[in-house]
């Protein structure tokens, strides 16, 4: 493509793809369909009943024009992640491995149990995440190059046993939501201090 207008199967097409922006599928009623996806320059729209949208996505299939499309998102993706990597390497940010990493071998924290009570304060306080199922909590310590605990629901159901943990009434009881307890702050202070 060379930067003009192109329509192929009723999409319409501009560009090279620059950093992704938009991605929306769904349905504007029970038996209408709708994609529409702008990445950079490209814009992609398909309308109509659901068995229409699937017929000239499957048209698109089979000419290549969806595996093209597949191929702008990929790269609009990669340069996002190249930009956010470099922008955090020009802040002079520690990457996050490297900053949970510090976390633990600056301090007195050891024991597989506190290394979890630290991911999560460390994904709460400073990532400001406040969805963390187990995956996300073993990937810190995999960024960090420090074998994972393991089973970091059961590290996750002991700390709250032991009151250093709690699921605030919006986590709706799950064990993704958990945040510190103030003994398990103290608890972390004193192992940090």
């Amino acid at each position: 493509m060379d930067g003009g207008l192109q329509v192929v199967g009723g999409f319409a097409f501009h560009g090279n793809a620059e950093p992704l922006r938009r991605l929306r599928v769904g349905p504007k009623s029970m038996s209408d369909g709708l994609v529409h996806i702008t990445a950079g320059d490209l814009h992609i729209e398909v309308s109509g009943t659901v068995e229409d949208v699937e017929e000239r996505i499957a048209e698109l299939q089979e000419d290549g024009t969806w595996s093209m499309v597949l191929d702008h998102l990929r790269q609009a993706r990669e340069s996002a992640l190249e930009a956010a990597a470099d922008a955090i390497g020009k802040a002079g940010l520690p990457e996050r491995g490297t900053a949970f990493r510090q976390l633990l071998t600056g301090s007195a924290i050891d024991r597989k149990p506190d290394q979890v009570l630290a991911a999560i304060h460390y994904l709460r306080e400073v990532e400001g995440e406040h969805d963390s199922p187990p995956r996300v909590v073993s990937r810190l310590f995999e960024d960090a190059g420090i074998e994972s605990p393991g089973n970091i629901s059961l590290y996750i159901n002991r700390l709250r046993e032991r009151g250093l943990l709690e699921i605030p009434e919006s986590g709706g009881g799950k064990n993704r939501y958990v945040v510190l307890t103030a003994a398990g702050r103290t608890h972390l202070d004193e192992h940090t201090g």
